[in-house]
């Protein structure tokens, strides 16, 4: 089986233009090669038009939606053809076996999707407090993963194919949820449940097809991390009141075991393994914090939402 598949990679901003061209470079050079690489503009005619000039042997295209991640995947793949559809995102560089591994699990026709491995790779030297826990915090997987080919609840846009067919049904990526800006919410976790829930499918995640995360210097920084798991908190909640069903299962699971995993920095500290041992600790904590106040705070915002009277239109 062939699996025709099409790489559908969002774009927003000329500063990640050395990015973007890496990213191509890496999506060319699969070993299963892609039948066509679709890239995706987010509201910027001047970007728009450079794409347009100086890309070759790939297709550009204008968001046909509102500004945002979403919409921009989303008109990608609905100009795709192909049985699968892949999405990357502009500032990463897949393994050249990336796609060709990826696509394996597609033989079962009951998978809807797949993700695969995604490695931090650090401009700078990797901070000493991040504990691996939190490595999806800068875009990375982290430990507690699967380390063999496995059923998953979610995998990340980053890093995932998708049966089109399946992605259509549900109407993609949901509009106005999402990376916009500064603003992250968890487009990809509530596109998974989706596909899973309308679909019956599920999702397989394949530690084996890995591409690498580019990480700036600035997004290294405590302040970054502190900021990016209170957003995570928040946007869980958010989602979380887009189901009827009970989708914050895996995020219990997983703060379950940072317990576990704070004690085993500090046991490292004290067993003389280093400073770093104790940043991380600090790290796990500080994560927990973030992600919970921004948890308080969006539940908070959405009572106070659901309480607030509805304007009457005049008469």
């Amino acid at each position: 089986m062939t699996h025709p598949t099409t790489i559908v990679i969002p774009t927003y901003t000329e500063k990640r233009w050395g990015y973007l061209l890496r990213t191509l470079e890496s999506a060319r050079a699969q070993t299963h090669r892609p039948d066509e690489i679709v890239v995706a503009v987010d509201h910027n005619p001047d970007m728009y038009a450079r794409a347009k000039a100086e890309l070759t042997g790939v297709t550009v295209l204008p968001n046909a939606y509102p500004r945002g991640v979403s919409g921009n995947r989303n008109t990608g793949a609905e100009h795709a053809v192909t049985p699968l559809v892949a999405f990357l995102d502009d500032d990463i560089i897949a393994d050249r076996h990336w796609l060709a591994r990826q696509i394996e699990p597609f033989a079962d026709p009951a998978v809807v999707g797949t993700g695969g491995a995604i490695v931090p790779a650090w401009e700078g030297a990797e901070p000493r407090w991040m504990p691996a826990e939190f490595l999806w915090a800068v875009g990375g997987s982290y430990a507690g993963m699967p380390t063999e080919t496995a059923p998953i609840r979610n995998v990340w846009s980053a890093n995932m194919i998708v049966r089109r067919d399946a992605f259509l049904a549900v109407g993609g990526f949901r509009l106005g949820f999402g990376k916009l800006g500064d603003r992250n919410r968890p487009e990809d976790t509530d596109l998974c449940l989706r596909m899973s829930q309308l679909a019956g499918g599920r999702w397989m995640y394949v530690p084996s097809a890995v591409i690498q995360h580019e990480v700036p210097a600035e997004r290294a920084s405590f302040r970054f991390f502190v900021r990016r798991c209170y957003a995570e908190g928040r946007g869980k909640v958010q989602m979380a009141g887009l189901h009827d069903n009970d989708a914050l299962g895996a995020e219990r699971s997983y703060l379950w075991s940072l317990p576990k995993a704070f004690l085993r920095h500090l046991a490292g500290a004290a067993r003389g393994q280093g400073l770093n041992q104790l940043l991380r600790a600090g790290g796990v904590a500080a994560g927990v914090a973030a992600a919970g106040v921004g948890g308080v705070v969006e539940t908070v915002s959405s009572r106070r939402s659901a309480r607030r009277p509805a304007v009457k239109a005049a008469p």
